[in-house]
């Protein structure tokens, strides 16, 4: 969910910026950098959010190995 609006947002700051830099207003041009754009924003959204989702199951496999070393210690 997160990606695909990431992704659309990217999408339309892509085609706005495109379409307000043209004088004579291109929509062709607009639409293709607003594509572009929209490809681009969802795999870098997808990238932090996989790293993100890793960094997690990380943390949770630490907490859980900390919590078996306090329940048996050692000794």
């Amino acid at each position: 969910m997160a990606i695909g609006v990431g992704g659309t947002s990217g999408g339309i700051v892509g085609y706005a910026v495109t379409d307000l830099q043209c004088a004579n207003g291109c929509p062709t041009s607009a639409a293709l950098i607003g594509l572009i754009s929209a490809v681009v924003t969802a795999a870098g959204i997808s990238i932090v959010t996989v790293l993100a989702l890793r960094a997690m199951s990380e943390w949770h496999g630490y907490q859980r190995q900390q919590s078996a070393r306090e329940r048996h210690p050692i000794d």
